[in-house]
């Protein structure tokens, strides 16, 4: 099942970094274009000015867009030796989960430069592109003077009357959101206990408002259809510039990342291996973060981001941040997703 998209709409104050950037490509000779996949829209439009583009620009090799990232394709194209992708972006969990399936090729770390990645980010298979947080996102004309802060605020309707905007779509924080409000110590999460986290969404089930898109969360929490909202930060940062009566709590955050990796059997991979040095540099870490509010896995890019956009960087809010652990994730994702749909219908 595909991912519904994620990233937010472009800063026009970041054009001016769009300068064309990319790191220890040089003039080498290329083995052809390259197809770059990511979740479309102006989320893909932000990966292709900041990754894409400069890398076109430094190497001459033309980098095509495809998308959406679909995971059926992707493990049919590796399993029919007819593979098209050279460059995809995928949720975490599906990177390890398609790296312990054989459908990955390894990294090649001399080319790409983990110097300086948060290794929180990085494994043979797989480099994050970008991270990530769920948040708090609430209305403040819903809850007046009241200031919820955490998950165990999200799960009390009482004290904070009002609906809770929740993806139907289950992803990696949802149960340890729900795990943290019943009192579980962040360091003792996993391996989740996954009865426990259900028995907590059935205390706020009947206050639940599905979104299955990430402008409909926003349209939710900005007119107070639901009262709160697990939001993506970047869309949450979103709401906050535009206008509209929102706010976010970071207490508790739960950051994980998106990751590129490169299909078995990709017919250009030393032209990804680069595209991907490319994707984790830190100008292309700064650029892509000050497009989207979405977190540079490059620790040298925090000084190439504008001061304007880093307190929306989930890199700005490590107190009390919690890594969502994939490798449990890749483990038990298709039985949880199983039950998570099986709850809903209930």
């Amino acid at each position: 099942m595909a991912r519904m998209k994620r990233a937010g709409g472009l800063r026009l104050g970041a054009a001016t970094l769009l300068v064309a950037f990319a790191v220890g490509l040089g003039v080498a000779k290329a083995d052809g274009p390259v197809t770059f996949v990511g979740w479309g829209g102006e989320g893909q439009d932000a990966m292709k000015k900041a990754w894409a583009d400069p890398y076109e620009a430094a190497s001459g090799v033309k980098v095509l867009q495809d998308s959406p990232t679909d995971y059926g394709k992707f493990k049919a194209m590796v399993e029919s030796g007819n593979v098209t992708w050279d460059v995809v972006d995928v949720e975490g969990s599906f990177a390890y989960k398609a790296a312990a399936e054989g459908l990955l090729e390894p990294l090649d770390f001399s080319v790409i430069d983990k110097t300086n990645l948060d290794p929180n980010f990085v494994f043979d298979h797989g480099v994050g592109s970008l991270t990530w947080s769920w948040v708090l996102a609430y209305n403040k004309t819903s809850l007046g003077d009241k200031t919820p802060e955490g998950w165990a605020a999200f799960f009390d309707t009482k004290t904070y009357p009002g609906g809770r905007a929740v993806t139907k779509w289950l992803a990696p924080g949802m149960l340890e959101a729900a795990l943290l409000a019943d009192g579980v110590p962040a360091d003792k999460l996993y391996p989740l206990d996954i009865d426990r986290a259900f028995k907590k969404f059935d205390s706020i089930k009947k206050d639940i408002v599905w979104w299955d898109s990430a402008a409909q969360s926003q349209q939710q929490v900005a007119s107070g259809e639901a009262a709160m909202g697990m939001l993506w930060n970047g869309r949450a940062h979103l709401l906050e510039t535009s206008g509209a009566p929102v706010t976010v709590s970071w207490k508790e955050n739960l950051v994980t990342a998106d990751y590129v990796v490169i299909p078995k059997g990709t017919k250009h991979k030393a032209e990804a291996m680069k595209l991907i040095a490319q994707v984790v540099s830190a100008q292309g870490q700064a650029t892509h973060s000050a497009l989207t509010a979405y977190g540079p896995v490059n620790t040298q890019a925090e000084a190439l981001i504008p001061a304007d956009v880093k307190p929306a960087l989930p890199s700005n809010h490590t107190d009390g941040q919690i890594v969502i652990d994939l490798g449990y994730w890749e483990k038990n994702i298709d039985a949880i997703n199983k039950r998570w749909y099986e709850w809903q219908a209930q």
